[in-house]
């Protein structure tokens, strides 16, 4: 869950929503149902494959149940994993490694590292599903930073 959450970006009720068949392997991407049922595809990077193909041949299998139907990520009773559960798995995973982060910091990491990267502000907001650009223009004030950094080491006149 962790390494879906960060490479896609979704919310953590998105995450629960997922059913198998949202994860595209020739494309690697995933197919997410946002907020006002708007539905959108985002890519998914090599280590978070990875970890849905350990949790899709072992860890599910040894939960899965009669209630599973074709949910992505399942709880410990075998039906589909609750928002609240899985924020509390999640949190409990990032403390274990040391990291004072809430499941949605992942969501922030992942736009900031994309706009840090280069990535343009309408394709961060396409991403993680936004109406807006003002929702999106939040995560750009790290950028603002790394701006400054280069200008400073770059312009003549700084």
């Amino acid at each position: 869950m962790v390494e879906t959450l960060y490479a896609t970006g979704v919310r953590v009720a998105e995450l629960c929503a997922l059913d198998l068949a949202d994860v595209d392997r020739e494309r690697d991407t995933v197919r997410v149902l946002g907020k006002g049922a708007r539905e959108r595809t985002v890519p998914v990077g090599g280590p978070a494959l990875e970890a849905l193909d350990a949790w899709l041949s072992g860890g599910r299998p040894e939960v899965a149940g009669p209630t599973s139907g074709t949910a992505l990520f399942l709880g410990a009773r075998g039906g589909r994993l609750g928002v609240r559960q899985a924020r509390e798995d999640v949190h409990a995973h990032l403390r274990a490694v040391g990291a004072d982060a809430a499941p949605h910091g992942l969501r922030h990491s992942a736009a900031t590292h994309l706009l840090n990267g280069g990535a343009d502000l309408r394709s961060v907001q396409e991403f993680l599903g936004h109406a807006s650009p003002r929702s999106t223009q939040i995560y750009t004030h790290v950028s603002v930073e790394r701006l400054r950094d280069t200008y400073r080491r770059a312009h003549p006149r700084a």
